[in-house]
C-alpha cells in the first residue's frame, strides 16, 4: 500500500512558477483524497525538456534522492508522464511513480457509485493503462525463449513475456470496446429521459463549476434534497436531477454535474461526456464559484475551457459566487468580484443561506419568457386541466361560479394552446388565494 508521497511539479516558463506551485498544492489535496500522506513537494523549472526523464538527468537523480531521504514510497508528478518516462523513473528510483491523471482516475474509481460512473471510470482507466502495459509486465522481461532455428525460431524468440503482453493488450482493447458500447446505451437512455422532460415543458438548468465549489450543496439548498455534499474533491460523479419551484410558481429542473479541475485529462472529458451532456442540453447553466478561493479566476477559466470543448460555452449562464461568509476583507474582495463579472454575479453563502432569495429571483428572470399569467374559466368536467396546472404551472387564485372553476394561473408557454379556449377576464376578480408580492411583481 502506498502511504507516503513525494510530489513534483515541473514548469517550463519562469512566469508560470506561481501557477505551478498552486497546481502542486491542488495535487496535494487530490493525493490526500486518496488517504495518502504527503511527505514532500518540489517545483522544478525546466529550461529544455528531456525525453527520457522530463527533467534533466541530474535534476532527476537529485529529486529521487530527496524522495528516498523522506522515505517516500510513491513519487507523484503533477505533469503528464509518457509511459517510457514513467518506466525510467521507476527503474532509477525503485519507487512507484504515477502522474496527476492516475491520481484523478483513482479518486474517480473510489467515488463511482452507479453503473454509469463505473463504466466511465473503467473506460478512462483502460485507455490510460493500454500504452503502459509494458510497465506492468516488466517482471517478465528476463524470461526469454530459446532462439531456435529455421522457420519456427522467430516465434520462440519473442519469449513468454512478449506473448503475455500481447494477450493483455487484446483483452484491454476488448474491454474498451465493451465499455464504449455500454456507455452508448447509457446515452440513449438519457436521451429518452430528456425527451420525456421536453414533453413536460419544464425548463432545465445544469449546475457546473470547479470541484468542491458547492454545486451539490446548492442543489440540496434549493431542492431540499440530500445529495452527497462533502468538503472534498470530486465528491459528485453521478448527475442528480431535482425539481424545484421558482417564486412565480414555475417548476425548474436542476442537475448537479461532476466538478472540473485544472489540467483535466482529455480522455476524462471524453469518458464523462454521457454525464456532461446534461450541461450541453440544459436551457441554461448555473456556474458556481468559490469566492474565497485564491485562484478563483483560474478555476473560472478552467470551467469555461471544458464547457467550450463540450460545445456549451455559449449558453445563458448565471454566475454564483459561493462562500462569501469566508471572505476576510468583505468589501474589497466583493468589489473586485463585482467589477470582474460586471455586476451580473449573484453572491451567496450556502452555509448561512445569505443571497439565496436573490438567486431564485435571478433564475425566475431567466425563465419568464417561458410562462404567461392567464385568467381562466374551466368547466369542472375538465379537472384534467386543473391537475395539469398543479403539476406544470401554478394556480395563484381560485374560485367557483356555477359549474365553472375561475382561476388565475402561471401557464408554461408550450401549454398555452390547451388553455387559450378557457381564457376569461372574470377570473381576474377572484382572489380567494392571494397573489404573493414576488408573483405580482413578476406578473407586472
Amino acid at each position: 500500500m502506498v502511504e507516503r508521497a513525494f510530489l513534483i511539479g515541473a514548469y517550463f516558463d519562469r512566469e508560470d512558477e506561481s501557477e505551478a506551485e498552486s497546481l502542486v498544492e491542488e495535487l496535494a489535496e487530490l493525493v490526500d483524497s486518496l488517504g495518502i500522506g504527503v511527505v514532500g513537494k518540489a517545483c522544478v523549472f525546466i529550461r529544455d525538456g528531456n525525453q527520457k526523464y522530463l527533467t534533466g538527468s541530474g535534476k532527476a537523480l537529485e529529486l529521487i534522492e530527496d524522495a528516498r531521504q523522506m522515505e517516500a514510497d510513491c513519487i507523484v508528478f503533477d505533469n503528464e508522464l509518457s509511459p517510457s518516462q514513467q518506466r525510467t523513473w521507476e527503474k532509477e528510483s525503485g519507487i512507484t511513480v504515477i502522474d496527476r491523471e492516475e491520481v484523478i482516475l483513482d479518486i474517480f474509481n473510489l467515488r463511482a457509485q452507479t453503473r454509469e460512473a463505473r463504466l466511465q471510470v473503467e473506460l478512462a482507466r483502460m485507455e490510460y493503462s493500454l500504452p503502459r502495459l509494458a510497465r506492468m509486465w516488466a517482471h517478465l522481461d528476463r524470461q526469454r525463449g530459446a532462439t531456435g532455428g529455421g522457420k519456427g525460431g522467430g516465434g520462440a524468440a519473442r519469449g513468454e513475456g512478449e506473448q503475455q503482453i500481447e494477450v493483455d493488450r487484446r483483452l484491454a482493447r476488448k474491454r474498451i470496446d465493451r465499455c464504449k458500447r455500454e456507455l452508448e446505451k447509457v446515452r440513449q437512455n438519457r436521451e429518452t429521459q430528456r425527451k420525456e422532460r421536453v414533453k413536460e415543458a419544464i425548463p432545465h438548468a445544469a449546475i457546473v463549476g470547479y470541484t468542491n465549489a458547492g454545486k451539490s450543496t446548492l442543489l440540496n439548498r434549493l431542492a431540499g434534497s440530500a445529495v452527497l455534499a462533502e468538503d472534498k474533491l470530486f465528491a459528485t460523479l453521478d448527475p442528480t436531477t431535482r425539481r424545484i419551484e421558482l417564486p412565480d410558481g414555475q417548476p425548474l429542473l436542476l442537475t448537479d454535474t461532476v466538478g472540473f479541475v485544472r489540467n483535466l485529462p482529455h480522455r476524462l472529458v471524453e469518458a464523462f461526456k454521457a454525464t456532461l451532456e446534461e450541461a450541453v442540453l440544459a436551457d441554461f447553466l448555473i456556474h458556481v464559484l468559490d469566492a474565497s478561493a485564491p485562484h478563483l479566476f483560474d478555476f473560472y477559466r478552467t470551467t469555461l475551457d471544458v464547457l467550450t470543448e463540450l460545445g456549451a460555452a455559449d449558453k445563458r449562464t448565471v454566475i454564483v459566487l459561493n462562500k462569501i461568509d469566508l471572505l476576510e476583507d468583505d468589501d474589497l474582495r466583493l468589489n473586485e468580484l463585482r467589477s470582474h463579472f460586471n455586476g451580473s454575479a449573484v453572491f451567496v453563502s450556502l452555509h448561512t443561506g445569505e443571497g439565496l432569495e436573490d438567486l431564485l429571483n435571478k433564475l425566475n428572470e431567466l425563465v419568464l419568457d417561458r410562462v404567461s399569467r392567464l385568467p381562466l374559466r374551466i368547466p369542472q368536467a375538465r379537472q384534467d386541466l386543473v391537475a395539469l396546472l398543479h403539476r406544470d404551472g401554478k394556480i395563484l387564485t381560485e374560485g367557483y361560479e356555477g359549474n365553472d372553476i375561475l382561476l388565475t394561473a402561471i401557464v408554461p408557454k408550450p401549454l398555452l394552446h390547451l388553455f387559450e379556449p378557457f381564457r376569461s377576464a372574470k377570473a381576474e376578480k377572484v382572489s380567494e388565494i392571494p397573489t404573493s408580492p414576488a408573483v405580482a411583481e413578476t406578473s407586472s
